[in-house]
């Protein structure tokens, strides 16, 4: 069997949620995220982030997620700014297109947008009411190509955001990896004063699934419940959710099952690095995206299961390359001895 490198949920969920789930099968609770687990959960989040006054809600999945806060967020007229790399622009069947709103595409730079390009946008769109309204922005850390925002540049684009009447959305599938950076300098109370919203992925850093969204600002607050129950994402079952951040969310899990991941990318990037390859952008998250000879790439194919990610020329392509909190030691060697011996 292959040892998988292609994404970061290919294994189940950390064993202490297991136990957890386990453990508290039999207990009754109440249904519809109003059980002890997800209120004391909520209450962990709030602390973490240092905004007593947000309010949280768990869902299934990054896409539903996405969908859901734009949904609500947005009137019907109004629209998206988003990289040209977003999840939402070409990874979700067109989701957001599919409630009504459109997508205004701006040039990624490492996977990242730019104030510059955000007011562009914010202003370009004035023969009212002949054309939509930009009203948002989404921005995702880590980015689709695993690099991070700094804290400069979070704080830039929030007041850019502010100036233009514009709600700053991060997606935060793996938010886990981009706050365990080596070179992060981003903190979880500053998710709560430089965006509007956000999400925290448990999906990707050892959750057997689930996404909690943040809602930071009171003004958006109301309503969103409706959204949750209209669009099928207020599940009956909400303790399964709750119990799973609760778990993460207890005794530093979350952080320490992403810089666990993060720590064996790093040793892989090394060896690539040490072999001369180049890469397409650079990280120090969990993912990685070397360029390698397209022979090379069929060698490695054979033993190792990773996305083909970007043709570069006719005889280079760009990989992607993910760990997860789950990666053995003795999987990162078979591939690093893999590289020295291409």
């Amino acid at each position: 069997m292959k040892i998988s490198f292609k994404n970061d949920y290919a294994e189940g969920a950390h064993p202490a949620i297991l136990e957890a789930l386990m453990k508290t099968n039999l207990t009754q609770q109440a249904g519809y995220g109003l059980d002890d687990y997800s209120l004391e959960a909520k209450a962990l989040i709030r602390e973490k982030i240092k905004n007593p006054n947000a309010k949280i809600h768990f869902v299934s999945g990054g896409t539903q997620a996405n969908l859901l806060v734009i949904a609500a967020l947005l009137r019907p007229y109004e629209s998206v700014i988003a990289d040209n790399t977003a999840h939402i622009a070409d990874s979700e069947t067109g989701a957001i297109e599919a409630v009504g709103h459109k997508i205004h595409l701006a040039p990624s730079i490492n996977g990242k947008i730019t104030p510059e390009d955000i007011a562009h946008y914010a202003t370009c769109y004035t023969n009212f009411p002949h054309q939509v309204k930009p009203r948002l922005v989404y921005i995702t850390n880590a980015t689709e190509v695993g690099t991070i925002y700094t804290l400069a540049e979070l704080k830039a684009i929030y007041a850019c955001c502010q100036a233009h009447q514009l709600l700053l959305f991060m997606d935060g599938a793996r938010l886990g990896a981009a706050l365990n950076a080596k070179d992060n300098d981003i903190q979880w109370e500053d998710l709560a004063q430089y965006t509007d919203v956000f999400y925290i992925g448990a999906t990707k850093n050892g959750g057997l699934l689930g996404e909690a969204i943040v809602i930071n600002k009171p003004a958006l607050q109301e309503g969103f419940e409706y959204h949750l129950k209209q669009k099928g994402a207020l599940l009956a079952k909400g303790r399964l959710l709750g119990l799973q951040f609760l778990t993460l969310f207890q005794n530093d899990l979350y952080n320490t099952l992403a810089r666990y991941a993060n720590e064996r990318m790093q040793t892989i990037k090394e060896a690539l690095a040490a072999a001369g390859y180049p890469f397409l952008a650079d990280t120090t998250t969990n993912q990685l995206f070397p360029i390698l000879p397209n022979k090379s790439i069929d060698i490695l194919a054979e033993k190792f299961e990773f996305y083909r990610w970007k043709t570069i020329d006719e005889e280079h392509t760009a990989i992607r390359l993910i760990t997860s909190w789950a990666t053995t030691p003795a999987q990162v060697a078979a591939l690093t001895e893999a590289i020295g011996s291409l």
